[in-house]
Parts: C-alpha cells; sequence; structure tokens
C-alpha cells in the first residue's frame, strides 16, 4: 500500500512504466517512527531520502544559545531531506524529527542516483520537486523580512493547510520566528474579525 502511495505519487508528476515501476520499489524500505524520533541529527552527514506515507516531520536547526528553529515541515505524501547534506555528504547542520508516529520509505543515496541514470524520468519529477521546495525557500525568506507577523502566519496557513491543527502553537510560532503567545495573539485577532 504504501509503495503504491509513493508511485501515485511520482506519476502525479509523469507517468511511469511498469518496469520503472518494479525498479523504483526495489530500492525503498519502509519503516515506523516513533514520536520524536531523528531521522537525522546535526552533526550527521545525510544519507537518505525520506518519502513521507503518514505522519508529520519538522526540520529544524538549533542556533548557539540553544533556541530551535523550525525550517520546514512535511507531512503525508510529502518528502524531506537535508538537501544540502544529501548532495554534497557534508556534515548537516539541521535536524529532521518526528512530531507524530510516522511511518515512512527511505532511499539512499547511491540507490537514488542509480535510479536517476537508469529512469531519467525520476531525475526530472525530483528536478521539479526540489525546484518547488527551493521556490518556498525563496518565498518564505522574502516574507522573513518584509512581512509582518500575521501575514507570514496566513502564508504558513496556505503553505501547510493539512498541518493547523496537527501542529502545537510552539513549533508553529518557531517556523514564524514569534513566541507561542504572540501566535495566540495572532490567532485569536483573526477569529475576532
Amino acid at each position: 500500500m504504501s509503495l503504491q502511495t509513493l508511485l501515485s505519487h511520482l506519476e502525479s508528476f509523469i507517468p511511469l512504466d511498469p518496469e520503472e515501476k518494479v525498479r523504483i520499489e526495489l530500492k525503498f524500505e519502509q519503516f515506523s517512527i516513533k514520536r520524536r524520533e531523528k531521522l537525522l541529527t546535526a552533526g550527521e552527514v545525510c544519507k537518505d531520502y525520506f518519502f513521507i506515507v503518514t505522519g508529520c516531520f519538522r526540520m529544524f536547526g538549533v542556533d548557539d544559545k540553544g533556541f530551535e528553529h523550525n525550517i520546514q515541515f512535511a507531512a503525508e505524501n510529502d518528502w524531506i531531506a537535508d538537501i544540502g547534506s544529501f548532495y554534497s555528504q557534508k556534515i548537516s547542520q539541521l535536524n529532521i524529527e518526528s512530531l507524530e508516529i510516522s511511518s515512512v520509505l527511505r532511499i539512499h543515496q547511491q540507490d537514488l542516483f542509480e535510479l536517476f541514470t537508469t529512469i531519467p524520468k525520476l531525475n526530472r519529477i525530483f528536478k521539479v520537486m526540489i525546484e518547488h521546495k527551493y521556490i518556498e525557500l525563496q518565498n518564505r525568506v522574502l516574507q522573513n523580512f518584509s512581512s509582518t507577523a500575521e501575514q507570514r502566519y496566513l502564508a504558513f496557513l496556505e503553505q501547510y493547510p493539512q498541518l493547523k491543527n496537527r501542529l502545537p502553537n510552539t513549533q508553529i510560532a518557531s517556523y514564524l520566528g514569534i513566541t507561542p503567545e504572540f501566535l495566540s495573539k495572532i490567532r485569536k485577532e483573526l477569529r475576532d474579525n
């Protein structure tokens, strides 16, 4: 079932031949993750790319004062990896942690690169996915220095509509760069208007 979810996701970009699907299925490994378990810890090299079948994850960094800063969330039918570390095979400064009990499909870097060679369509799919993530990141950086906290919260709701009620205020506030109390104030003002 979960491999079919992955294949359906990939085919939402480009249709795959039956043989290509079989090659892809053979390279992915499924496993379950406990809440608050890490797929990646800062100081490690990101060796895998993860497709989320069920559950929710956050990617975050920790500043020199020990404060956590959420960079990205990912839930069902999405991918998560420290792309910089994955492609360069250099040590990551980021953590990837589950926020819920989750099920993921993992592919190792070498296996993914082999599939890129043998299935050029897959290479194109990942190129498009990474372009979309890059655009999201650009928009987020622009919002951080040109938008109010309320505008950033509304943009978060647009980008992650399915996560609004799944994430605690602390996680959303960390992503927005505000305190949980200020986020509660914004939510109250939006409800009252």
